[in-house]
């Protein structure tokens, strides 16, 4: 028998949290509630999740900071917020804490549950055949175990981050389309996904300091280029 996947709930609204909680359990989710962000990280910290569901706006410890907790202790769960209608800014700086979608309030419980079936699609449907280590120059970057070495320095990066990075590292010197990236790792090419690509583009702008002679470039209207060292030998054009 299939074990079911366990679910992190932390919504304030106790009659929406009691739904959700409810919709969720009898979709087969084995999902546990907590009423605000200090609750919720106490709870976090003693179980074994899958994946996370965090209202932004809550009494104790926000959404966003509860995000950022939770990244400190596990960089790979998924993580989907709620934010009121239109929060660019609670959207954006969820995006930065490290949660991988959101969703909108009022939303359709059938949409929610859609979105999570949605990650563990991406997250457990990688393909195996996909090149699993990259070495240019003076970096290595293992992507099943998301770890960037630069120099013999290692850093572990969190689930996105490796995504992003390995399909930069495939089109190595290549143009990535902005769209087909998007659509590979956020499924819609939305505003917000967009803006949250940019996010971590600009983080791994930072990662990649160290190493020599790469970089990522934007190409103006297509997307990206990592521009790697050549090897001797290889094809430049």
């Amino acid at each position: 028998m299939e074990e079911k996947l366990k679910l992190f709930l932390c919504e304030d609204d106790e009659n929406l949290g009691m739904l959700l909680r409810e919709y969720l359990q009898a979709k087969g989710f084995d999902t546990d509630l907590y009423p605000d962000g200090e609750a919720g990280y106490r709870g976090f910290i003693k179980e074994k999740y899958d994946l996370c569901v965090i209202d932004v706006m809550m009494p104790k410890k926000d959404g966003i900071s509860l995000v950022k907790d939770i990244r400190g202790v596990n960089s790979d769960i998924p993580i989907i917020f709620l934010t009121a209608k239109n929060m660019k800014d609670d959207i954006l700086d969820g995006f930065k804490a490290g949660a991988d979608d959101y969703i909108t309030k009022p939303f359709s419980m059938e949409e929610l549950v859609l979105r999570i079936e949605a990650i563990f699609r991406r997250v457990k449907g990688k393909k195996v055949k996909d090149q699993q280590t990259y070495h240019f120059g003076n970096m290595d970057f293992d992507t099943q175990k998301q770890i960037l070495n630069i120099d013999g320095v290692s850093t572990k990066l969190t689930t996105k981050e490796s995504e992003l990075l390995g399909l930069l590292c495939a089109h190595a010197n290549e143009i990535l389309e902005r769209n087909h990236a998007l659509k590979q790792i956020w499924v819609d090419d939305n505003y917000f996904n967009a803006r949250s690509m940019d996010v971590y583009i600009t983080k791994l702008r930072k990662l990649l300091k160290p190493a020599k002679d790469i970089e990522i470039i934007n190409i103006h209207g297509k997307g990206y280029k990592l521009i790697v060292p050549v090897e001797e030998g290889e094809d430049k054009a």
